[in-house]
């Protein structure tokens, strides 16, 4: 197993992610849906949605890009692989115990894509541990 390969997986696999975002305002109607925040609720909401995606292609050009500086036995790359491992054990954590599992429990493609994205931020989680315990 090549731990730069899989960082390079996870980091493509992140920018497309940030792709995908560029859909969810259509997609997920957010303009009818958030018409009741307050102007400013609003604008923090999509302004959150924007780092978020800011985050995604830094943490996927970083891993696509350099996979071998993270893979050097730094603390810079302890912390970074660290942070990132942390941040997506943390979106799987969300995937289970934040979500309410109506969304999605009894409904054949909502359960499908609940665990399609339970691999991914799984297989996200592991390859930045891996990659942060491969340095010993």
């Amino acid at each position: 197993m090549n731990p730069e390969l899989h960082l390079r997986i996870v980091g493509g696999l992140q920018i497309v992610l940030a792709l995908l975002h560029l859909d969810f305002r259509r997609r997920f109607r957010w303009a009818e849906e958030l018409a009741a925040l307050s102007l400013l609720n609003r604008q923090i909401f999509y302004v959150h949605a924007l780092f978020l995606c800011f985050v995604l292609v830094a943490f996927g050009s970083l891993s696509l890009l350099a996979p071998d500086a993270l893979l050097e036995p730094t603390r810079l790359a302890r912390l970074v692989l660290g942070g990132i491992a942390t941040f997506w054990g943390l979106r799987l954590f969300c995937q289970w115990f934040v979500y309410d599992a109506r969304l999605w429990r009894g409904q054949t493609m909502p359960t499908v894509v609940h665990w399609v994205f339970t691999l991914v931020w799984a297989y996200f989680t592991a390859t930045y541990a891996w990659a942060l315990c491969s340095l010993g």
